[in-house]
């Protein structure tokens, strides 16, 4: 690659184009993009490191660029046509990331649910132990020309991880999502199908998932999970409020004990798909342990704040697998707390699909609030609001809005999480500063 190339990224806010575009300014090629008019958190680390970012206009598309362009953006797009008219190269994100990643090792972390997270873990400790590039949903991203491998986040949104052919794949789960583009479990199941054949050498996967038990593709599979017809398995499972740990065992052989400070039964079975992918690599198991146990988590997974009394979590999950595995390890770390949720539904077309699960998910909180669903620019309103699903939960349920979230102040003690994929953090906000008021 050219580091005189200059890379302008089109919805560089993005979390995964704002990790490429960190991995590109480490690489030191000249880096700089546009988005909307709206704070994001992923702007933060990109102002850190002087990656200009300007406003969406034609204007910006100059000779000599190098275009990346969002998967959110539609090729009409004025930046994009400009590019176009200069005959400009545009290259889409995931086909971008696809070619980068041929230079290396690489690793990709899919699934359902569960792939930051797990890519976070596995980017922590590959990268203490050997030069690693690593890409991670949550908007972090690190690059250099001498990494021996790159981990990567890959995404099953419209198939975009097909762009990608890794050497190693990690597939934590498949449960049926994203209902504006797969028409089926079936359809979605079918997807990963066709991009664990695309994989190089080898697959971790989950071994209790019963969809990805019928993979059939052309390299060594192996299963990870706590039952014993699984090739690595974990055992002696402690979890307690300071985090948790388990023995790992690769069929008979014990590889080692394993700590880690996070909270829920998926983080243990992500830190043991980590441990299966790190010894099929033949990396030190000794190092694998203490690296593990300095992994301090992604953004907007389990991220917590407190004030005064009242503990705040912030998390993406947006699913109804997510909500009860989040539910969980905050359950772990907070037994003894009462556990409030604050939850805004993501698109229109999940919530509709999933509204049962979303009630049961939910109805593990001792206490829910609602925001309203929001929408996202891929699809309209459908027929279905907020009210539908809190009339789905059994629970003590009420629905609020940013302008007011006086009602969570009789959980001020406790613990309250909030989660969605959207502009949840505006409810978070709205009542830091409430609460600052009554400290």
């Amino acid at each position: 690659m050219n580091k005189e190339k200059a890379y302008f990224f089109i919805g560089i806010k993005g979390s995964g184009m704002s990790a490429l575009a960190l991995i590109l300014k480490q690489m030191e090629f000249q880096v700089a993009g546009s988005d909307i008019d709206k704070y994001f958190f992923t702007q933060h680390e990109l102002d850190k490191v002087g990656i200009s970012i300007v406003s969406f206009s034609k204007e910006n598309i100059k000779p000599g660029m190098e275009i990346i362009l969002g998967n959110s953006f539609k090729d009409t797009h004025e930046e994009v046509v400009r590019a176009r008219e200069l005959g400009l190269k545009v290259t889409r994100f995931h086909h971008f990331l696809g070619e980068l990643i041929s230079s290396y090792t690489s690793v990709g972390v899919a699934g359902a649910h569960g792939k930051t997270s797990t890519t976070g873990l596995l980017a922590h400790v590959f990268s203490g132990m050997v030069p690693t590039s690593y890409l991670i949903g949550d908007g972090t991203g690190v690059g250099n020309f001498n990494a021996k491998y790159f981990v990567f986040e890959s995404d099953e949104y419209e198939r975009h991880f097909l762009a990608y052919h890794p050497d190693y794949a990690i597939i934590t789960n498949v449960d049926f999502d994203h209902p504006d583009y797969y028409h089926s479990l079936e359809d979605f199941c079918s997807a990963f199908e066709e991009m664990a054949r695309q994989v190089k050498k080898g697959i971790i996967a989950y071994g209790e998932d019963p969809h990805l038990r019928r993979l059939e593709v052309g390299v060594p599979v192996f299963y990870y999970g706590v039952e014993e017809n699984n090739d690595f398995v974990a055992c002696n499972i402690h979890r307690s409020m300071q985090g948790s740990s388990f023995d790992a065992y690769f069929h008979d052989e014990l590889i080692g004990h394993f700590s880690l400070p996070t909270y829920g039964h998926h983080n243990v079975m992500n830190a043991l798909a980590v441990v299966a992918v790190a010894y099929q690599l033949g990396l030190d198991k000794k190092q694998i342990s203490e690296e593990m146990a300095t992994f301090s988590g992604v953004k907007r997974r389990f991220s917590e704040k407190r004030i005064g009394a009242t503990i705040l979590i912030d998390d993406f999950a947006h699913h109804p697998t997510e909500i009860a595995a989040t539910l969980d390890a905050a359950r772990q770390k907070y037994p003894k707390k009462e556990i409030a949720v604050v939850f805004q539904p993501h698109t229109f077309s999940r919530t509709i699909a999933l509204l049962d699960d979303f009630a049961k998910s939910l109805d593990l909180a001792d206490r829910i609030f609602l925001g309203d669903i929001y929408g996202s620019a891929r699809e309209s309103a459908g027929e279905v609001s907020i009210k539908d699903l809190q009339a789905e939960i059994t629970r003590d349920v009420t629905v609020i809005s940013e302008d007011d979230v006086s009602d969570l102040l009789s959980y001020k003690n406790e613990v309250i999480v909030f989660m969605g994929a959207g502009d949840i953090q505006k409810f978070e906000s709205a009542y830091e500063d409430l609460l600052r008021q009554y400290q």
